[in-house]
């Protein structure tokens, strides 16, 4: 995961655009909301549950850090998933993996 990606994650969660943690993932996938979702590579048995939904969803989906580093980046505990809310940041974090 670039640093830019990095920033942008923290940007979007003090921005209130990011849900993360398996309950407000899952809530804000079940009611279809949501841009970009972030899944940590080294949680493959979440990864399959997310995977599906975000398919439902037509969500595109990168898989990109450890959990740890996911946390980190949001200022907070580690986390399997970030589901990005707004979709200027979800655009902003896809150019800045390129």
């Amino acid at each position: 995961m670039t640093e830019k990606v990095k920033a942008l994650l923290g940007l979007a969660r003090r921005a209130g655009k990011v849900a993360s943690g398996d309950a407000q993932v899952e809530a804000m996938l079940k009611k279809g909301r949501g841009y970009l979702l972030l899944l940590a590579e080294d949680v493959p048995a979440a990864q399959k549950k997310y995977l599906q939904w975000a398919r439902d969803c037509h969500l595109e989906v990168v898989i990109a850090g450890h959990k740890e580093e996911l946390g980190l980046c949001l200022g907070l505990s580690p986390r399997a998933a970030v589901l990005i809310l707004d979709q200027g940041f979800a655009g902003a974090i896809l150019e800045a993996r390129r």
